[in-house]
C-alpha cells in the first residue's frame, strides 16, 4: 500500500461478521468458506486489495492467499490464486458501519449463515450485512491523508492536534479499542478522543466511532453520522460538518517503529544536538534523544532514525554520524542483547564505543563498559502483545494469561534500568511461577528484558533467562528455550 508518509500504512487486514454474530472463515480443505468462526483467528483473517484500474472494485485474499469469488448462479468459493472477474466486489457501506459486498459482474449480494453462503440476494438484507472488525495490531500512528501531518496528544490543550510532520515520541502513539462493532481511539495516557475534539477518562457513546474504506483509506463516523476531521491551524481532531468522507476526513494508519533513548557509560544521552555527530554528552531525553529504530526485514539488522529524518551512519575513522539519507550498509547496525544492556556493531564488525568526548566511534573488538548501552524503548507505555494464535489476555478464572484471545488487554509497561516491569489493569505485576506460568497477580514486580530481533517483533524474556511463548493450550508460559515463531509478539 503507499503511504504520504514516512512510515509504511498498514495493509487493511480485518474479520467480517454476520448477523449471527460469526465470522466469514476460509478452511483449508477444498477451499471451502463458512460464517462459522466464534471469533477472530488466523483463517478468519481477511486481507482487502484494490483494483488498480478502479479504486472502487475490492479482491477479498484469504489467510491461504486465495481469492473469494461468486459464479452467476451465486455459488461461493475461495480457491483463486490471482484476482479473476468473478472475485470482483463492490463495497456498500450502511448507516450503521456494516458492508454489504456485492459481485460486480453478477450485482447479486453475497450473505447468509453457517455454511450456507452465497452470493444471490437481489437486494440487502439482515443476511447480507457484515461487521468489520480490523485484525491489525490496534497500536499505529495516524496520519491525515489531507494535510499529510499527523496525530499527535496535544495534552497542554487536552485535544489530539494533527500538525506533526513526522510520528515521534509517545505522544504520536494511538491504540484502537473495538468494542461492539465500533471503534475508539485512545491516547498514550489512557483518555479516549470524543466526538467534540475533548479527551475524556470513558468510553461512552460520543467516544464511538464506525469505519468506513474509502480508496484504501479510512474513515471514523461518529454517533450523529458525521466525520472525524482535522479543523483548524492545529488540526484539532473532531467531528466535522460532513456527512461524506471527503479527502478532510481520510486517515491512514502506519506502522508505529519502536522509538528508543540510549544511555552510555558516562550516564549521559546519545543526542544529534550537537550538530552531524553522535555523541553521549546529553542530560536531559527531548527529541534531540530520540531515535526510531529501524528493523531491515532481509537481514534483521537495525537502522536508527534521527527526529530530522537522517540515519546513523559509519564514516570514516569509525566515526558513527547522522549524515545519511538513504539506508545503505554503512547505517546498519548489529544489537547484541546482553541482559540489562545491549552493544552496537557497525558494519566494518567492530563495535560502538563511546569516546571520553562523548563520541561514538565503531573501533572496538571487544565489549567492556564504554561500549554498552542502556537502551529505553519510550513510545509503548501502553503493552498489547499479539502471537501467531492472537492476543495476549487475562485468563477469566485464575491468576494465568491467555496467548491466543481474539480480543486484547492493555498492560502497562515500566521500564527499570534496563529491564521493564508489565503491570495489570488491577495495578498486580507479572511474574513467572516455579512451573514457568506467567502469572499476573504479583505484589512485586519482576524482570523482564525486551529483544527486539525482527521487523514488528518483540521477544520478551523472563529472569529465568527463557522466552515468553503460548502453549498448545493457549497458556502464557516462559519456557522458550530460543527465538521462535512461537515466542514473537506484535506489539
Amino acid at each position: 500500500m503507499s503511504t504520504n508518509g514516512i512510515n509504511k500504512a498498514l495493509k487493511l487486514q480485518f474479520g467480517l461478521i454476520n448477523y449471527e454474530n460469526r465470522y466469514l472463515t476460509a478452511e483449508a480443505f477444498g477451499f471451502k468458506v463458512n460464517a462459522s468462526g466464534i471469533s477472530l483467528k488466523k483463517k478468519q483473517i481477511w486481507t482487502l486489495e484494490q483494483d488498480e484500474q478502479d479504486g472502487q472494485v475490492v479482491f477479498l485474499r484469504s489467510h491461504l492467499g486465495r481469492y473469494l469469488a461468486s459464479d452467476k448462479a451465486g455459488k461461493i468459493i475461495c480457491g483463486a490464486e490471482k484476482p479473476e472477474p468473478e472475485c470482483r466486489f463492490l463495497i456498500v457501506p450502511q448507516s450503521d458501519g456494516r458492508w454489504a459486498l456485492q459481485s460486480e459482474p453478477y450485482q447479486r449480494y453475497f450473505g447468509g449463515s453457517a455454511d450456507y453462503l452465497s452470493c444471490f440476494a437481489q437486494a440487502i438484507g439482515e443476511q447480507e450485512l457484515w461487521a468489520v472488525h480490523l485484525a491489525l495490531h490496534p497500536q499505529a500512528s495516524l496520519l491525515s491523508v489531507a494535510r499529510k501531518r499527523y496525530a499527535h496528544l496535544s495534552a497542554s490543550e487536552g485535544e489530539i492536534s494533527v500538525d506533526s510532520n513526522i510520528p515521534w515520541g509517545v505522544d504520536s502513539l494511538v491504540t484502537l479499542v473495538y468494542l461492539d462493532g465500533k471503534y475508539s481511539l485512545k491516547t498514550c495516557d489512557s483518555r479516549f478522543l470524543s466526538n467534540d475534539g475533548k479527551l475524556v477518562k470513558e468510553n461512552s457513546n460520543t467516544t464511538s466511532f464506525t469505519l468506513e474504506l474509502k480508496s484504501g483509506k479510512l474513515a471514523f463516523k461518529d454517533c450523529d453520522g458525521k466525520y472525524l476531521a482535522p479543523v483548524g491551524p492545529t488540526g484539532t481532531l473532531r467531528s466535522g460538518r460532513c456527512s461524506k468522507p471527503g479527502k478532510d476526513e481520510l486517515f491512514d494508519l502506519e506502522e508505529s517503529h519502536p522509538q528508543v533513548v540510549f544511555q552510555a557509560a558516562n550516564k549521559r544521552f546519545v543526542s544529534v544536538k550537537q550538530g552531524v555527530s553522535i555523541s553521549a554528552n546529553q542530560d536531559v531525553e527531548t527529541d534531540m534523544e530520540t531515535f526510531q529504530m529501524e528493523i531491515d526485514k532481509e537481514s534483521k539488522k537495525s537502522m536508527f532514525r534521527t527526529n530530522g529524518g537522517s540515519y546513523w551512519t559509519l564514516v570514516t575513522h569509525g566515526e558513527i554520524q547522522s549524515t545519511a539519507t538513504e539506508v545503505e550498509v554503512n547505517t546498519m547496525f548489529d544489537i547484541e542483547w546482553r541482559g540489562h544492556r545491549v552493544a552496537l556493531k557497525a558494519s566494518n564488525g567492530k563495535y560502538v564505543c563511546t569516546k571520553k568526548n562523548g563520541q561514538l566511534s565503531a573501533v572496538s573488538d571487544t565489549v567492556g563498559d564504554d561500549e554498552l548501552f542502556l537502551m529505553k524503548l519510550i513510545n509503548r507505555p501502553m503493552l498489547i502483545l499479539q502471537g501467531e494464535n492472537g492476543f495476549v489476555c487475562h485468563h477469566k478464572n485464575s491468576n494465568t494469561l491467555d496467548a491466543n484471545r481474539s480480543v486484547y488487554d492493555i498492560f502497562s509497561l515500566l521500564f527499570n534500568n534496563g529491564a521493564y516491569h508489565i503491570k495489570s489493569v488491577n495495578g498486580k505485576f507479572w511474574y513467572i511461577s516455579s512451573s514457568g506460568l506467567v502469572c499476573s497477580d504479583g505484589e512485586k514486580a519482576e524482570d523482564f528484558f525486551l529483544e527486539f530481533p525482527e521487523h514488528g517483533r518483540v521477544a520478551v524474556k523472563g529472569s529465568n533467562g527463557k522466552y515468553l511463548r503460548g502453549d498448545q493450550g493457549g497458556t502464557l508460559m516462559c519456557d522458550g528455550a530460543s527465538v521462535d515463531a512461537s515466542s514473537l509478539w506484535e506489539y
